[in-house]
């Protein structure tokens, strides 16, 4: 089974959504209504499902606006800074999460797949 199939049967079991609606654009918060304890039970479930260590603010993004905040501070380049923190996310996601963090939070079933796949190999 391919991962975002997984992933698609985690949050549905958890959230109660229709598969449908799971795709790699969706935003877990913003289209699927995900909430603290929802995030706190994806986590343990794909540490149990994929068998890795699953660190909550990562995987979830917590600290990225922070961490945004901070390279602005040290006045060191954001991108770089972030993709350092995030190695899972590609240089063209974290310009997308940028560019989006406006509308909310920007965490898609996209960069669930993103930290998996990275921390799987």
């Amino acid at each position: 089974m391919n991962i975002i199939n997984a992933l698609g049967e985690i949050i549905e079991d958890i959230m109660d959504v229709d598969g449908k609606a799971i795709h790699e654009d969706t935003y877990l918060i913003r289209d699927l209504g995900a909430e603290s304890i929802d995030l706190l039970e994806m986590s343990v479930a794909i540490n149990a499902r994929f068998h890795i260590d699953v660190k909550d603010d990562d995987i979830f993004l917590r600290q990225f606006r922070l961490f945004l905040v901070e390279a602005e501070r040290l006045q060191t380049d954001q991108a770089l800074y972030l993709r350092e923190r995030f190695p899972f996310l590609s240089a063209l996601r974290i310009k997308e999460i940028c560019a989006d963090l406006e509308k909310g939070p920007a965490l898609k079933i996209k960069d669930l797949i993103a930290y998996i796949q990275f921390f799987q190999s």
